[in-house]
C-alpha cells in the first residue's frame, strides 16, 4: 500500500500539477474527471471532501459507502482510504492539508476536538442547499489565498477559513443528528438493548467489560460517531452510559442478592475492585460497601 509523506509525491503520483504550496492543496474536479487511481493509499495529511457521486464507492478505514447526496468526508493522516469508479454529479473538491502546516497554529490543537474526522465514510455529513453554500464560499475564500502570491499572512488567512470550514461542519453535523434521530428512533434505546443483549448472552464472562467500540460495532457506527451521536441526545457519552448502566446492574444485584461486593463486581467484569468502588461511588455518591449497609438498615 503507498503512503504518501509530502504532497509534491501524491501529486506526481496522480498526475496533478504541482502544488502552489508545500503543505496545502487544493484539488478541484468535475463530472469528467477523476482524483485518484483505484488503490488504496495513506497519507501525513487531513483531508476535507465535497462530493456529489453518481456512482462509485468510497472507502475509508475498510468501510465503504455509496454516497447518494451531497456530502462532506474528513480523513485525518495515516488513515486508509481507497476511491473505486467515482463519477461525480457535480463539481467536488478536496483539499489536503499536511499536518506540518499546522504547527505553531492554534488548529494544531483545537483540530483534534473535531470527532467526524473519526467517523466512517457511511456517517459522512449530508448538507442542504444552504449549507453547501457556505461550504463553498469557504472553499473559494481558500482557494483565493492558495493561488495568491504567499506572503506572512496566507497561512492565518487559509487556516482561519479552514477553521470556520470545520465549525460549520460541527454544526451542520448537529443538525444531521437531529434529522436523523426523528428518523430512525432514538439511538440511545437501541444502546441501551445491545448493552442489555451483551448481559444476556453471558459476554461478561467470556469478553469482560463492554466496550465502546463493541457496542458501536454491534450499531453498526464508528465509536466517536456513537458517543456524539448519543452526547445529543442524552447529555452523556456512551462510556457515560455504559457505567451508567453498570452501576445500575450493580444496584440491583446488591439489593436482590446475598453476595459481597467483590462477587458483584467480579461478575459484572470488574478485575479491579477499587475501579469498581470508585465508579459506583461517582455515580451514587456513596460506595458499594455504604449502599449495602444502607439497605441492611
Amino acid at each position: 500500500m503507498q503512503h504518501f509523506k509530502n504532497l509534491a509525491d501524491m501529486h506526481r503520483a496522480n498526475g496533478f500539477a504541482p502544488p502552489e504550496n508545500p503543505l496545502i492543496s487544493i484539488q478541484r474536479c468535475n463530472k469528467t474527471c477523476s482524483l485518484f487511481g483505484e488503490r488504496e493509499f495513506t497519507s501525513d495529511f487531513y483531508m476535507i471532501g465535497f462530493k456529489k457521486l453518481v456512482s462509485g464507492i468510497i472507502r475509508y478505514g475498510r468501510t465503504k459507502y455509496d454516497h447518494d447526496n451531497g456530502s462532506m468526508m474528513f480523513v485525518k493522516p495515516r488513515q486508509i482510504i481507497e476511491f473505486s469508479n467515482v463519477e461525480y454529479e457535480e463539481d467536488a473538491f478536496i483539499i489536503f492539508i499536511h499536518e506540518d502546516f499546522l504547527n505553531g497554529h492554534i488548529l494544531h490543537t483545537d483540530i483534534n476536538k473535531y470527532a467526524f474526522f473519526d467517523y466512517e465514510t457511511n456517517e459522512a455529513l449530508h448538507l442542504s442547499p444552504q449549507e453547501e453554500q457556505i461550504i463553498w464560499d469557504l472553499y473559494h475564500k481558500i482557494d483565493t489565498e492558495y493561488r495568491s502570491n504567499t506572503d506572512e499572512y496566507s497561512r492565518d488567512i487559509m487556516l482561519t477559513h479552514i477553521d470556520s470550514m470545520l465549525k460549520y461542519s460541527q454544526r451542520f453535523y448537529k443538525r444531521q443528528f437531529i434529522n436523523r434521530r426523528e428518523l430512525s428512533g432514538k439511538t440511545v434505546s437501541k444502546f441501551n438493548d445491545a448493552l442489555a443483549a451483551y448481559f444476556k448472552k453471558g459476554l461478561l464472562i467470556a469478553q469482560g467489560l463492554p466496550s465502546v467500540s463493541t457496542l458501536a460495532s454491534l450499531l453498526n457506527l464508528s465509536p466517536r460517531y456513537l458517543s456524539d451521536l448519543l452526547k445529543q441526545e442524552t447529555g452523556k457519552t456512551a462510556i457515560d452510559l455504559i457505567h451508567i448502566y453498570l452501576v445500575n446492574e450493580a444496584k440491583n444485584r446488591l439489593k436482590g442478592e446475598d453476595q459481597s461486593v467483590s462477587e458483584i463486581a467480579y461478575q459484572l467484569g470488574f478485575e479491579n475492585l477499587p475501579y469498581f468502588s470508585r465508579l459506583f461511588k461517582k455515580e451514587t455518591g456513596i460506595s458499594p460497601n455504604q449502599f449495602k449497609k444502607q439497605l441492611v438498615n
